[in-house]
C-alpha cells in the first residue's frame, strides 16, 4: 500500500508542476459537505490510505502532510506511511496555517471549491491575507488519476407516504417559501441531502447510513423547486407525490440554474453549502443573503406522525437490543469471549429480523475493555478486532434506519465482575443521564444551558468527558441532525417540542475502560401548576441499563425510582415480542432494584 500511495503523491506532484502550482489541499469532504461520504468521493482515502471521518492532506512539490483530530492520532499512524506524510493535528495546526508556515510567499495552493464550504473559503482567504494564492481548479486531479474509482451508487427514489411523514411536500414547500419571504429572499440554495429528502418526502440508498439521494435543489419564494437529479431515478407517480411546482433538472444543469438567479436575492447557508455554488451565484450577479438553511428547524421539530413513528421504531429496535444483550450474556456465561466484529455482526442480524430495518444509522462502535476508552472507536480500522475480556466492560453504540424513524443507543455491559472503580464511574454517568432525562426547563432554553446537568456528578469527583452530551436525530434521516445540540459550547438554538436529541454522558479511562449510557429523548411540553410554558424530555429508547454495574449506595431514592420506572416501561412495551430465554432475561434485567 505504501508504494501505491507514494506513486499517487508523485502523480499529484507531476500535476502541480504541469499546472505551475505549488500545493494541493484535499479535505475529507465531497460537494454535499455531509457527515457520510459515498465510496466514489473518498478522495482523501485514495490519496493517503486514511479511513477516518475527518481529516485533510496537503501535497507540495517536495513535501506532504496529513491532518487529523484527536480521535485519529493512533489510527493515522497505522494507515498513512510516515515516509511520505508528516502527521499534523487538524485543530492545533490546520492545513491553511501549515501552508503559511511551509510555503514561500506567493505560492499557489490549488483547491477544489466544491469540497469546501463557502465559510471555510472566506476564512481561509482572511487567514492567508495575501501571502499565498488560493487557486480554484475546475477539475480535481484525483478524479483524473483515480483509474479504478468506484461508480456512484445512484438508487431510485423512495416515495414516503403521509402515513410516515405526516405532511405533504406541498405544505412543506409553502412553509419554507413563507420563511424566504420573511427574509425578503427570492430563493434558497439547498445542498444538504437530508434537507432535500425531507422537503420532497423522498429517501434513497446512495449513501451508507444516510437514506438520501445525491442531488441539489433551489427552492423559490413561490414554493416551486428546481430539483437537480437524474430523472430516470424518479419513479412513476413522483409528480403526483410531490405536487405541482417541482421542476426536474439534470445534475449537469446546476451551473446554468444558478446562473439564472442573476439579480435575485438568494438565501445561502455558507457553513453548509460549498464555495463553488457561492462563486457561481456571485459571478451571475445574485445577491447572497447569509442565513441558516431554512429547512433545519422545521425538519428538526417532528410532527405528530413522525413522533409516533420514532416511538414505534424504538420499540422494535429495543426488541433487537434485548435479544442481543441476552445473547451476549449467554455467550459470556458459556465461556465464549467473542470479538468485536462478531458482536457487531450479530447485533445487525438481530436488527434485520425486522424487515423494515434498511441500514445502520452509523457504523457500530463495538468496543471491548480498553478500546471502549476511545469514544469513536471502530474495530474495522484495527489490524484485527479485540475480544471481550473478563471483569471489565463492553461498550456498544449502534442504531438502525427504519421508514418510521432513526435510532441511536449506547449500552455499557458488564463482562464478568468489573471492579469498584468501574461501578463508581458507571453510576456517576447514570446519575448524569437521569438528571438530564428528568430536567424541566422554560421555553427558550438551549442545550448548552442544560449540558452541566449531565456532567455535575462526574465533575464533583474530578471527572469529565471530552464530547458533547447530545445531538439532534432525524426522522429516517441523519442520526446527527442540527441545529439543536447539548454541549458545553454555546449554541443559540432553543429546544422546541418535537425535537429529538441524544442523552449520552460518558467516562473514559485510557487503556482501561469506557462508559457511555445513551438514550434518545423527545422534547415535550410538561403540565405544571404555574402559567409558565415548561418543557422536558420523554425517553424514546427502550432497552435495559445494566444493573450489575450500579453502585446502589450512590443513587438517591429519586434516581432509583426513575430507573425502576424506566425499566418497568421497557418491560411493558418490548416483552410482548419476546419469549423463552429472551423473555426470562428481560424479566431479570428490568426487575426493580431494591436497596
Amino acid at each position: 500500500m505504501q508504494a501505491a500511495i507514494s506513486q499517487r503523491v508523485e502523480q499529484i506532484r507531476h500535476w502541480l508542476a504541469e499546472n505551475q502550482l505549488d500545493a494541493l489541499l484535499i479535505p475529507h469532504e465531497d460537494e454535499f459537505l455531509g457527515e457520510y461520504i459515498p465510496d466514489h468521493n473518498e478522495r482523501l482515502h485514495w490519496l493517503t490510505g486514511f479511513t477516518g471521518s475527518a481529516g485533510a492532506a496537503i501535497i507540495t512539490r517536495d513535501d506532504a502532510a496529513v491532518f487529523v483530530d484527536g480521535r485519529y492520532v493512533v489510527q493515522v499512524r497505522k494507515q498513512v506511511p510516515a515516509e511520505v506524510f508528516q502527521y499534523c493535528h487538524l485543530i492545533e495546526q490546520p492545513p491553511v496555517q501549515w501552508a503559511l508556515d511551509n510555503l514561500a510567499a506567493g505560492s499557489k495552493v490549488a483547491i477544489d471549491a466544491r469540497l469546501h464550504s463557502a465559510a471555510w473559503l472566506k476564512n481561509a482567504i482572511t487567514t492567508i491575507d495575501g501571502e499565498l494564492d488560493l487557486v480554484c481548479v475546475t477539475e480535481n486531479p484525483i478524479d483524473v488519476l483515480w483509474l479504478d474509482r468506484p461508480a456512484p451508487v445512484l438508487s431510485d427514489a423512495q416515495l414516503m407516504g403521509l402515513e410516515y411523514v405526516g405532511q405533504s411536500s406541498t405544505e412543506k414547500r409553502e412553509q419554507i417559501a413563507a420563511l424566504l419571504k420573511k427574509h425578503k429572499a427570492d430563493a434558497a440554495f439547498l445542498s444538504q441531502l437530508d434537507s432535500i429528502a425531507w422537503l420532497l418526502n423522498i429517501r434513497g440508498d446512495d449513501v451508507h447510513c444516510l437514506p438520501v439521494l445525491l442531488s441539489a435543489a433551489v427552492i423559490h419564494s413561490d414554493a416551486s423547486v428546481d430539483f437537480y437529479i437524474d430523472s430516470h431515478r424518479l419513479p412513476e407517480g413522483f409528480a403526483t407525490h410531490v405536487g405541482n411546482g417541482v421542476n426536474i433538472r439534470e445534475p449537469e444543469q446546476l451551473a446554468a440554474g444558478l446562473a439564472a438567479l442573476s439579480g435575485k436575492r438568494v438565501q445561502f447557508d455558507s457553513a453548509n453549502s460549498n464555495a463553488w455554488a457561492a462563486q457561481q451565484l456571485q459571478d451571475a450577479g445574485a445577491q447572497l443573503i447569509e442565513a441558516a438553511n431554512p429547512t433545519l428547524l422545521p425538519k428538526a421539530t417532528k410532527n405528530a406522525t413522525e413522533m409516533a413513528g420514532m416511538k414505534a421504531c424504538h420499540i422494535r429496535d429495543g426488541v433487537a437490543m434485548a435479544k442481543f444483550l441476552a445473547w451476549v450474556d449467554a455467550q459470556v456465561a458459556a465461556g465464549h469471549l467473542l470479538d468485536e466484529a462478531q458482536l457487531s455482526d450479530q447485533l445487525w442480524q438481530f436488527r434485520q429480523l425486522d424487515p423494515s430495518c434498511s441500514d445502520v444509522s452509523f457504523d457500530t462502535i463495538s468496543a471491548a475493555a480498553g478500546n471502549a476508552a476511545m469514544c469513536h472507536y471502530n474495530h474495522l480500522n484495527q489490524p484485527q478486532p479485540s475480544k471481550l475480556q473478563m471483569d471489565t466492560v463492553y461498550l456498544v453504540d449502534s442504531g438502525g434506519q427504519y421508514p418510521d424513524g432513526t435510532t441511536d443507543i449506547t449500552r455499557t455491559i458488564a463482562i464478568g465482575q468489573p471492579g469498584e472503580e468501574v461501578k463508581q464511574a458507571f453510576t456517576l454517568v447514570l446519575k448524569g443521564h437521569i438528571a438530564l432525562a428528568s430536567a424541566r426547563f422554560p421555553k427558550g432554553t438551549t442545550g448548552s444551558q442544560l449540558d452541566a446537568l449531565a456532567r455535575q456528578h462526574l465533575w464533583a469527583h474530578g471527572f469529565d468527558y471530552d464530547h458533547g452530551t447530545g445531538h439532534g436525530v432525524g426522522h429516517f434521516l441523519s442520526v446527527h441532525e442540527g441545529p439543536q445540540r447539548i454541549a458545553k459550547a454555546y449554541n443559540p438554538v432553543a429546544l422546541l417540542p418535537g425535537m429529538v436529541l441524544s442523552n449520552e454522558p460518558g467516562y473514559y479511562r485510557a487503556d482501561a475502560f469506557g462508559i457511555r449510557i445513551e438514550n434518545l429523548e423527545a422534547v415535550v411540553e410538561v403540565a405544571t401548576q404555574g402559567d409558565m410554558s415548561v418543557m422536558g424530555f420523554e425517553s424514546l429508547t427502550r432497552a435495559p441499563i445494566d444493573k450489575r454495574l450500579i453502585d446502589l449506595s450512590l443513587l438517591t431514592d429519586i434516581e432509583l425510582a426513575w430507573l425502576n420506572h424506566y425499566h418497568h416501561t421497557v418491560f411493558e412495551v418490548i416483552s410482548p415480542a419476546l419469549d423463552g430465554d429472551d423473555l426470562a432475561w428481560l424479566t431479570q434485567a428490568t426487575a426493580p432494584l431494591q436497596r
